[in-house]
């Protein structure tokens, strides 16, 4: 069973490094006993994520029930087939993550299905099932042998979770408007009247969701600390590139941070995190 395990979790490894370079990076920063259940947790959300925003030709809503269904059949049973759901499952069981986290995040998977704008509720209901609960997943990870701390830490981790949604959003605004006919932000119409002030409005609650966050960043334990920092630095980089693009040019390209620049940024991490002050 181990080198069974070994495999599955060598999967979610793989689909983490093929998916996302920074995540990958910060994972890399993290203890070693942390890393192999947030590749767990990140390729489960990241092939329920697939199917709602690639699977154009096929029955997507089949699947995504089906892949639902197989979830929680497999936390059950302690074992699957698939190798995704396998090492979801472990984690799932071993760290004791709540069904209420999964829960909704198959509800925010199912709103990609249908919903194309948001209203102030439905907004907040999708970011809390599709990024605050990841957060909170990966924080009942992190504090395994600290569990009192977790109601502390809980809402920096949806804050950390909310801001790297919101500047997704910012980010994919040409594909998620005209590829998938999304539209996430309330009462921004991207044919009429996206403008820069509606911008800085959106960028203004970020901004508050990463100094909140930054808060528990601080006091995570050392095994995760430094992995968390880095994906914080990573996504704040991106978001100063993001502020200082204008709201005409959002539409029409797509910001990034180099991989030159990711390894420049893990540096700057890494002498940040040396300077935090260690907390118990």
């Amino acid at each position: 069973m181990e080198i069974y395990d070994e495999t599955n979790f060598e999967c979610s490894k793989i689909i983490t490094k093929k998916y996302s370079t920074s995540f990958s990076l910060g994972i890399l920063a993290f203890s070693k006993e942390v890393r192999n259940p947030i590749y767990g947790i990140y390729a489960f959300v990241r092939f329920a994520d697939e199917i709602v925003d690639t699977f154009h030709n096929y029955k997507k809503e089949e699947l995504l029930r089906k892949f639902e269904e197989e979830t929680y059949q497999s936390i059950k049973d302690g074992i699957s087939l698939n190798p995704v759901l396998h090492s979801f499952q472990s984690v799932v069981n071993e760290y004791k993550i709540e069904h209420e986290l999964i829960d909704a995040f198959f509800k925010s998977m199912e709103m990609d299905l249908h919903n194309t704008k948001y209203n102030d509720q439905t907004y907040e209901n999708y970011i809390y099932g599709s990024a605050q609960v990841v957060g909170l997943m990966c924080l009942r990870v992190f504090l395994k042998d600290q569990p009192e701390k977790y109601d502390l830490l809980k809402d920096s981790a949806k804050s950390l979770g909310s801001a790297f949604q919101k500047i997704n959003f910012l980010r994919d605004i040409k594909d998620d408007f005209e590829e998938k006919g999304r539209t996430y932000f309330p009462e921004v119409n991207f044919d009429k009247n996206f403008n820069q002030n509606q911008k800085e409005i959106i960028e203004k609650d970020i901004k508050k969701d990463f100094d909140f966050a930054y808060q528990g960043i601080i006091k995570l334990p050392p095994s995760c600390r430094f992995g968390v920092l880095t994906a914080y630095i990573f996504y704040l980089s991106l978001f100063k590139k993001i502020k200082n693009t204008p709201a005409n040019n959002i539409m029409t390209k797509r910001v990034r941070v180099s991989n030159s620049q990711k390894l420049l940024l893990c540096f700057y991490a890494f002498i940040k995190c040396k300077l935090i002050p260690q907390y118990t």
